[in-house]
């Protein structure tokens, strides 16, 4: 039976056929081509997975051969557009699989039964808390071998197959377990489009004599996903952006901070758009990286408490409002909760939800509508980044030397990284700037030696 299943909140139908992913989103796109009939020999499980998985965007899937996923990776093999890249180990095809999902959207592995799974599993789990929809395949028992009271290699020794299945369901949002053909299609399908929707891993458990099996359900090419977009509630979102309007004009220094959960929000170029119309001075939280454009006009560094970029604390905690988008507060982003940050001063949006200081919380509203409709309504206003730009200091370097010119302090202070401390580890350069001496009270066990006026070594 062919599905027509779930989606994904980028989706903008057109006349392409089939998932392509688009800016670190996957988009889903509707196919004006009927599905046609395809072969005995490619109606298999094998060859539906590896279909779906081409479909979505997956051209890559990291993989580690075991007994257990032999046919099934032939059969992925088979599929003219999908590349199996072979991994070292489980943990590097799970992360390989996390990276690839950042970049195109999701991410595929294939691992084998309980030994390879329960590696992978901490790839997976970072996945889970990175928001990216990482679809881990695993080459599960033989199906005849379920109830049998039988116990298999590649597991703990006892004839309990489910350890497994027990450690991802607290990192993945769907768990399918294939061992009967007769739902095999909507397991996998419903696997695959809960992690689009929800943005995070699944795991996909397949019995490894199912692979290779043909079923009518695969006699046809699948439908084109059609994932139903997700829509903000229309009065709260015009609420929302009303009420983050007044409260952003009446501040004198405004800035916007981007979080982590831009990416599942699917929500970067929003936030830029937001940056642009609004002049505010715009900042990163650390595990943000990546997701706002760091050339951008108004781009100020990343804001990590007291660990910041320069001066770039002093312009957000100082300043009489501030939008977080997709923030995560915990103990390393806020190093040891100790962020000068008031909740009275502060918008926090996140990926379905909008709170604006102490009062009202606006629920159903996506972020990339609020942030979209909100750039419409803001004053322009860039005292902060000007103030910014008063304060800052950039880095100093040393003028040029000429081939054979004496060494001059500015110089060696560059070389060594304005390591030595005064009182403990001197250097002291002749005028000819090839001798060192130690002062007396330099360590014995350290001595550092200037080489032909170039480097420094230690020996």
């Amino acid at each position: 039976m062919d599905t027509k299943i779930g989606s994904l909140d980028t989706c903008r139908p057109s006349s392409n056929d089939m998932i392509n992913p688009t800016n670190g989103a996957v988009e889903a796109i509707q196919s004006s081509v009927s599905p046609t009939m395809i072969n005995a020999s490619e109606s298999t499980l094998g060859r539906h997975l590896a279909r779906r998985l081409v479909q979505i965007g997956v051209t890559d899937v990291f993989s580690v051969p075991g007994d257990f996923n032999l046919t099934l990776l032939d059969h992925l093999i088979a599929e003219p557009e999908l590349n199996l890249v072979g991994c070292c180990n489980e943990l590097n095809a799970g992360y390989a699989a996390d990276g690839y999902a950042r970049s195109r959207g999701v991410g595929a592995c294939v691992v084998t039964f309980t030994v390879g799974g329960l590696s992978v599993l901490n790839a997976i789990a970072g996945a889970y808390s990175e928001n990216l929809p990482v679809i881990c395949i695993v080459g599960g028992p033989n199906s005849n071998d379920y109830g049998t009271n039988r116990i298999l290699h590649h597991t703990i020794g006892l004839p309990d197959f489910s350890q497994e299945l027990a450690c991802f369901q607290t990192v993945t949002c769907f768990q399918a377990v294939v061992n009967n053909l007769e739902d095999a299609h909507e397991l996998i399908d419903t696997a695959i489009s809960t992690a689009l929707k929800e943005s995070k891993p699944v795991y996909i458990s397949i019995s490894c004599n199912l692979s290779a099996i043909p079923h009518p359900t695969f006699s046809r090419e699948p439908v084109p996903f059609s994932l139903t977009p997700k829509l903000s509630n229309k009065l709260g979102l015009e609420a929302a952006v009303e009420a983050a309007a007044e409260f952003l004009n009446k501040a004198v220094k405004p800035v916007l901070v981007g979080g982590p959960k831009l990416r599942p929000a699917h929500a970067g170029e929003a936030f830029v758009e937001l940056a642009d119309a609004s002049g505010y001075a715009l900042a990163i939280m650390p595990s943000a990286k990546g997701l706002v454009p760091e050339h951008h006009p108004h781009f100020i560094g990343t804001y990590w408490g007291a660990v910041s970029t320069a001066f770039c604390a002093e312009i957000v905690e100082s300043a009489d409002a501030y939008l977080f988008a997709g923030p995560i507060f915990n103990d390393y982003s806020s190093v040891g909760y100790s962020l000068l940050l008031k909740k009275e001063k502060a918008i926090i949006v996140q990926p379905d939800r909008v709170v604006i200081a102490n009062g009202p919380s606006f629920g159903c509203v996506l972020m990339k509508d609020f942030l979209r409709a909100l750039a419409k309504k803001l004053k322009h206003n860039n005292t902060a980044h000007e103030n910014y730009r008063r304060i800052f200091v950039p880095d100093g370097h040393p003028l040029k030397s000429a081939p054979k010119e004496p060494l001059r302090v500015n110089l060696v202070k560059f070389i060594v990284g304005f390591e030595f401390c005064p009182k403990t580890n001197p250097l002291i350069v002749t005028s000819g700037g090839s001798h060192q001496r130690r002062a007396k009270e330099q360590s014995a066990q350290q001595r550092w030696s200037y080489s032909k006026g170039t480097s420094f070594k230690m020996d």
